[in-house]
């Protein structure tokens, strides 16, 4: 008995000793090199944030990151990749997590969902405009409403296929009691053919990305801007204050956002190795060096949070679920 009670003593003593160990292992993270996992090829918008990330936040976290591309199936191969790693936070997602995720979710069934993964920031998101055509006489959402009820199924919108801009046609179609069959939703394979259709005439109105869209701003009068605030680059209203006037609101789209995200379990698993990567990308945009360079470089530095970015995305992911019957056509 006495031998017992010797055994299960230093049995708790050892266990009490592995306990601060095993934290400040916990602790400790990262030590060692941090994975950034990007689902989309070299040079675009979304590699060329996780490397600017990549650049930047081992200051914050005091190991070096690097950038693997692991390109296809829209992002599909990338995701599949970092969930199939061990959630230690060694892997991260950085790529467009949003509206890639749940693409490959909707439309191609891949083997996840959206509560698979944590999201840490959106950083740099995509916003569509709502624009008509300069020589078509309307200046404002309520009256291009107005047209396309006094005259159902003559006029025009330009989109991407499967974009934010397709999504939100058929949103503000529905807050305004319409259907497809009372406008003529044109899709164009690029944002530059869609751009040319409204700016040529071909099409009387266009929702489309605001920041690609500079180029065809005198052929064009902007009628709101797709977003939760108002775009200093465009003299529109957010197209929630544009419907409010007339008694109406729809759901805003954001359009591609790139970011990091991590696997959910590694949130769970690691609370505090979660909260420091939080903090390390939080502290990492408040740089001004960091800002600096991402300008210089037409690279997006917001900070919207774990939060806010789940938030932004479940949103996208509900919408694009409700429409996926609709999306391509």
């Amino acid at each position: 008995m006495k031998r017992l009670i010797q055994t299960f003593s230093a049995g708790l003593v050892a266990a009490a000793m592995a306990i601060p160990t095993m934290a400040a292992a916990q602790d400790a993270w990262p030590d060692r090199p941090i994975t950034f996992v990007v689902g989309f090829g070299v040079g675009g918008s979304a590699d060329r944030t996780a490397r600017a990330l990549a650049q930047f936040m081992p200051e914050e976290l005091g190991q070096p990151i690097s950038v693997v591309n692991r390109d296809g199936a829209g992002g599909q191969l990338a995701a599949s990749y970092v969930l199939a790693q061990p959630a230690d936070g060694y892997t991260i997602l950085a790529t467009s997590v949003s509206p890639y995720l749940a693409n490959s979710i909707i439309h191609t069934e891949a083997n996840y969902s959206i509560e698979d993964f944590a999201f840490v920031n959106g950083q740099w998101s995509d916003w569509d405009i709502i624009a008509v055509n300069k020589d078509r006489d309307i200046h404002s959402l309520a009256e291009m409403i107005e047209a396309i009820k006094e005259n159902p199924g003559k006029m025009s919108v330009s989109v991407v296929p499967s974009s934010a801009g397709q999504l939100s046609a058929y949103l503000l179609l529905e807050a305004a009691g319409l259907t497809d069959s009372d406008l003529n939703i044109v899709t164009y394979e690029s944002g530059g053919a869609a751009r040319a259709a409204v700016a040529g005439g071909q099409v009387d109105f266009t929702i489309l990305g605001g920041e690609g869209s500079e180029g065809i701003r005198d052929m064009i009068t902007p009628l709101a801007v797709v977003r939760d605030e108002p775009a200093p680059e465009w003299d529109a209203p957010t197209v929630a204050e544009a419907l409010k006037e007339i008694g109406l609101e729809m759901p805003v789209v954001s359009g591609s956002i790139r970011g990091l995200a991590s696997d959910a379990e590694f949130k769970e698993k690691y609370p505090e190795r979660w909260d420091k990567l939080v903090a390390a990308y939080k502290a990492t945009l408040e740089k001004p060096e960091v800002k600096k360079y991402l300008e210089e470089n037409s690279i997006g530095g917001e900070w919207l949070g774990p939060e806010k970015t789940t938030e932004v995305v479940n949103r996208n992911y509900e919408v694009i679920k409700k429409y996926k019957d609709l999306m391509g056509n």
